[in-house]
């Protein structure tokens, strides 16, 4: 069976303060768009919301637009940005860098099930 989407018609969509995450779930696939506004961190717009000091859920996946800076809880940091096809581990913040919306696509999966859901939704 071929199961087709569109990313202009997400299954949901999850707002949250600086940004918004709209997820697609095909069979074998979750899919998320997430779009971060200048200024957004992790670290102010999410914890609050999931619980947990720094981002659980594994990224996998492509920079579409802007940049964002990634720091992982034993301090190491790198900065991604368009084109650039990331692996993050569980246990990190992440930023915003500059004044252009970032848009990234993520193919784990993880993100589009629990991402910024409340520790209390099972996040």
């Amino acid at each position: 069976m071929v199961e087709v989407k569109t990313i202009e018609k997400p299954d949901e969509r999850r707002d949250f303060p600086g940004g918004h995450i709209e997820a697609l779930h095909l069979t074998g696939l979750d899919f998320a768009v997430g779009t971060f506004e200048p200024g957004w961190r992790w670290s102010e717009s999410l914890r609050p919301v999931v619980g947990t000091d720094l981002c659980e859920v594994r990224h996998t996946g492509v920079v579409v637009r802007g940049r964002m800076r990634l720091r992982t809880a034993e301090g190491a940091e790198t900065e991604v940005g368009p084109g650039d096809v990331y692996v993050v581990p569980p246990g990190h913040d992440a930023w915003v860098v500059g004044d252009e919306q970032a848009v990234v696509y993520d193919v784990a999966g993880q993100m589009a099930e629990t991402y910024a859901k409340s520790s209390h939704a099972g996040a």
